[in-house]
């Protein structure tokens, strides 16, 4: 997963990239400023939410998410982007393929292997 930060006002100048490879997070930037922050952003510290969606049924108020997984670097890049006055934007990074619903025959890891070796399989 790729995240784009920019600043509040300037929408266009993208002026750091983090990405999770599937165990960290890696930034980079231009400026040392920016990198700085970024790396503060993607520190390995539990991150609070008020989302219902990482709630047990049931249950009400904000949830701690632990460092190390996607839920917590989506997490982290949205929270605390805002503490260091930049706007985090999700980038897709699978641009080709989609859903079939006539492969409805594949396993979930082969839809996904599908999805990133593209079409010409």
């Amino acid at each position: 997963m790729k995240v784009e930060f920019h600043g509040p006002d300037d929408r266009e100048t993208v002026v750091g990239i983090a990405t999770w490879d599937g165990y960290r997070a890696s930034v980079e930037s231009g400026d040392d400023e920016v990198a700085s922050a970024l790396w503060k952003i993607f520190r390995p510290t539990p991150v609070v939410v008020d989302d219902g969606a990482f709630r047990r049924q049931g249950t009400r108020g904000e949830v701690v998410l632990q460092p190390g997984n996607l839920e917590w670097f989506r997490a982290a890049a949205q929270v605390r982007a805002a503490e260091a006055g930049l706007v985090a934007r999700i980038v897709p990074e699978i641009t080709r393929g989609g859903y079939d619903p006539a492969a409805g025959y594949l396993s979930f890891d082969e839809s996904i292997e599908r999805l990133v070796e593209g079409p010409s399989r």
